[in-house]
């Protein structure tokens, strides 16, 4: 097993570019990632570790300025690029290289599926496989801060030192079980909804209690969430630096329409109202004068508790079926698919099942779902 006592550092292009020559050789390699996101609404990449199965390399992000070869390698169909619960990692790819690794192996994911457990961190899937210790003390480390300390350094490569042996022997357990397609599936969904094009015009659904506006309403907090997400962005702030949901809330629900009305909505900044106040204004007249066929519908509200019945008879038959299969119940269906299915059968339709009930899981348990749910209206 690797242990990297000296992890290679590597800051000059052509360095790089030749590693990235050699790397595209093989069929896996383990990649990581450490940033900064505390004050900025995007990651800032502060280090990029590879392992390769005999190294760890460390790649300094804010040194190296040819990326071709990286963006290569990460797009390379030929070579597995093994990573962590890695959604946030995909971030930084996008927004330091441009891309999206693919094809991408997550060991969270494959750990769930080989019965590990759900959400398992990195350091307890080494320790359960491996029986290793990987210490956590430098999560929080300043990262964009150069020379890293030898701590950090440790610590970056302790990351992808263990990640390929880990990769492989989740592979022995996923093929043994039948389910590495299920992983390779479920890894394939989270390239393609990173590589979704951003859609603003929903984020007022997400904002709470936006279930109790009126369409009017919601037609001015949907305005206001679509400025806020663009406006975060164009900053890179974070949306909260910029303005909180619940603020957002109050301006629609009150209809704020001048600034002594804008400087008593509870929580506001006041440099917003200095900044940006006069275009939250202007948000809210517009939206004040559209017609009323452009609004929203009103939001559904909370389940009613005549439907927890139907939602338990669903949950036990997921736990079931998850409990027989020996695999956490949660990598197989989310919250929001069970509302989902109970949602759509409430107006008197047939029960529908959501996108990601499909696929290869509609036949593990999106029947059942259905046919739990329609046995609830029969009887």
């Amino acid at each position: 097993m690797l242990i990297p006592t000296d992890p290679i550092w590597i800051d000059q292009d052509d360095q790089l570019a030749e590693l990235c020559a050699m790397w595209q050789q093989q069929a896996a390699i383990a990649v990581d990632t450490e940033f900064m996101r505390s004050e900025t609404f995007y990651p800032i990449a502060g280090l990029l570790q590879i392992g390769d199965g005999k190294g760890c390399y460390l790649i300094d992000p804010l040194a190296i300025k040819n990326k071709e070869p990286l963006r290569r390698l990460m797009l390379d169909s030929a070579v597995t690029k093994v990573l962590h619960s890695c959604s946030e990692d995909l971030e930084v790819f996008q927004r330091w290289l441009g891309v999206v690794p693919a094809p991408l192996f997550d060991t969270q994911i494959a750990a769930a599926f080989a019965g590990l457990g759900f959400s398992l961190g990195y350091s307890s899937l080494v320790k359960n496989l491996l029986n290793t210790e990987i210490p956590k003390d430098e999560t929080r480390s300043d990262w964009l801060q150069r020379p890293l300390s030898l701590a950090q350094l440790k610590y970056a490569a302790l990351d992808v030192a263990h990640m390929l042996v880990v990769y492989g022997k989740l592979l022995q357990l996923l093929k043994a079980n039948g389910r590495l397609e299920w992983v390779k599936s479920d890894c394939a969904d989270l390239v393609a909804n990173a590589l979704k094009p951003e859609e603003f015009s929903d984020a007022y659904q997400k904002v709470g209690f936006a279930w109790k506006l009126r369409p009017l309403e919601l037609s001015i907090l949907r305005e206001l969430c679509i400025w806020r997400e663009r406006e975060a962005r164009a900053r890179d702030i974070p949306r909260n630096r910029l303005i909180k949901e619940p603020t957002l809330w109050e301006i629609a629900r009150k209809k704020v329409q001048d600034l002594a009305q804008l400087q008593k909505v509870p929580d506001i900044p006041s440099r917003t109202v200095k900044n940006d106040g006069e275009t939250i204004l202007q948000i809210v007249g517009a939206a004040l004068n559209t017609d009323e066929t452009t609004w929203p519908a009103r939001l559904d509200p909370p389940l009613a508790q005549s439907e927890g019945p139907l939602m338990k008879n669903l949950k036990n038959f997921v736990r079931e079926f998850a409990e027989q299969q020996q695999i956490p119940a949660e990598i197989l269906i989310r919250k929001k698919d069970y509302e989902f299915i109970v949602r759509s059968g409430m107006k008197g339709g047939e029960y529908q099942l959501p996108m990601r009930l499909h696929g290869w899981r509609f036949g593990l348990i999106g029947e059942g779902l259905l046919r739990v749910a329609q046995s609830q209206v029969l009887s």
